[in-house]
């Protein structure tokens, strides 16, 4: 390992990697360090890894798009072979079913204003669609206890949108590998087991880390992609109370349950979205359905103060929440009396809305409050994370003139400043792991 490097990474899950990869790419001599074992052990081994496009915001929408276009032609983008094959993008197609007060005009217009395909169906297209689902309402979502769950408003569905291109990665931690090793093809380099306990500083810029154990790497340029553990490293270097917005680590769980009989998942088995009862669903491996929250407030967050201390274990009554709002919606989902799932941690921002952006520390960068909502969107954080820091690194005053980065494909102008660590809070995000 190089002693000296032009940037250093904390963090190596597909936002880390990413990064690493674009500023290799552009020549810098990179070393990602992360505590874990692998890329990709991380948050990022139990994502969902959804992709999608939809989110509240054009620019949120605008970068989904673009990385989506990279994930679509996986092997091209990277550019380089991985022993272990690649990661596969299933295209399944992502439907999100109108109900409840949440206004899909926002994500009509935003697709549309960026040629983005998406259908309108009505409810008689969502009965021939998913013949498998109740099209009753049930808003607002509650919880199994309320003695009003499970009641139908009266009403229905008012239709659902389709976004043919959505649908899933089915190795996400397979993914980063992916990743690292085309980061590694432009002499990038990695290091695992190891944690940071330091961020260096002389004269108001960052010049290395320390390593548990004493070992000391030194860099002009250090960037945060620390994922559930980015506020620990944000305190580290001393930056988290000059910024507006901060983050925090979330507990959250996602759960398994049978496919029913009647929903074939060769068939039927697209990505849905609903905000009715505020759940999602995917296929799995193994006839499968994986089910997760959109955070509707009846759930309680659990918001965790040591990322590397906290309950791992599936609890019963959240899992009671999740499938059973879902057995609303889809009737003959199996219940099973065994509760099986994932539980980890999201980043989280104050709007849900990630920091890409530099700090008041000189050379020290973050990619931060990305958990829940930004897997998808590996490939533009890294390309974003790259020009900005490249831009900063020469000179260039972010805070006054927001780097700009043209999408390499679509051409849209997608300004830095909209994920700046000084913004106001952005009333039109969903406040949820939607974005």
């Amino acid at each position: 390992m190089n002693r000296d490097y032009d940037a250093i990474i904390i963090g190596a899950g597909i936002i880390g990697a990413s990064i690493a990869f674009e500023l290799a790419k552009k020549g810098y001599r990179t070393l990602n360090v992360d505590k874990l074992s692998a890329a990709g052990a991380g948050s990022t081994a139990n994502t969902c890894a959804i992709i999608r496009t939809h989110y509240s915001t054009l620019e949120g929408t605008a970068m989904a798009y673009e990385s989506y276009l990279h994930w679509k032609k996986w092997p091209e983008y990277l550019g380089t072979r991985d022993e272990r094959g690649y990661a596969e993008f299933r295209e399944t197609g992502l439907v999100i079913l109108h109900g409840g007060e949440h206004d899909m005009t926002v994500h009509i217009d935003n697709h549309r204003e960026l040629g983005i395909p998406i259908e309108e169906w009505d409810l008689d297209t969502v009965k021939e669609k998913l013949p498998f689902i109740d099209v009753s309402a049930f808003f607002p979502p509650r919880r199994p206890d309320d003695e009003k769950f499970g009641n139908s408003t009266g009403k229905q569905l008012r239709g659902a949108i389709f976004i043919p291109g959505g649908g899933y990665i089915n190795d996400p931690q397979l993914s980063v590998h992916n990743v690292q090793r085309a980061a590694e093809a432009h002499a990038a380099e990695f290091k695992f087991r190891a944690e940071v306990t330091e961020v260096r500083q002389d004269d108001g810029r960052v010049v290395g880390i320390t390593l548990q154990g004493g070992e000391q790497v030194d860099a002009p340029v250090i960037v945060n992609a620390a994922g559930p553990h980015s506020f620990i490293v944000n305190r580290m270097a001393g930056v988290d109370d000059k910024m507006k917005i901060s983050t925090r680590a979330l507990r959250h769980e996602v759960h398994f349950v049978p496919a029913p009989d009647d929903y074939d998942l060769d068939k039927d088995g697209r990505v849905i979205s609903d905000d009715d009862i505020s759940g999602y669903s995917r296929p799995e491996t193994g006839n499968l359905l994986l089910i997760g929250s959109q955070d509707p407030d009846c759930d309680p967050k659990e918001w965790v103060d040591d990322p590397d201390d906290y309950n791992r274990q599936v609890s019963d009554e959240q899992w009671q929440a999740q499938v059973l709002r879902m057995a609303q919606r889809i009737p003959s989902l199996p219940v099973p009396g065994q509760a099986t799932g994932i539980v980890d941690l999201y980043d989280v921002s104050d709007d849900w809305i990630p920091i890409y952006d530099k700090s008041d520390l000189g050379g020290f960068y973050m990619a931060v409050g990305t958990s829940g909502n930004q897997y998808k969107n590996g490939p533009m954080a890294g390309l974003l994370m790259a020009e900005l820091i490249d831009a900063c690194e020469h000179g260039h005053d972010h805070d006054v003139d927001p780097v700009t980065v043209e999408c390499p494909i679509t051409g849209f102008p997608l300004s830095a400043g909209f994920y700046s660590r000084n913004r106001e809070i952005v009333e039109d995000s969903s406040f949820s792991v939607l974005g």
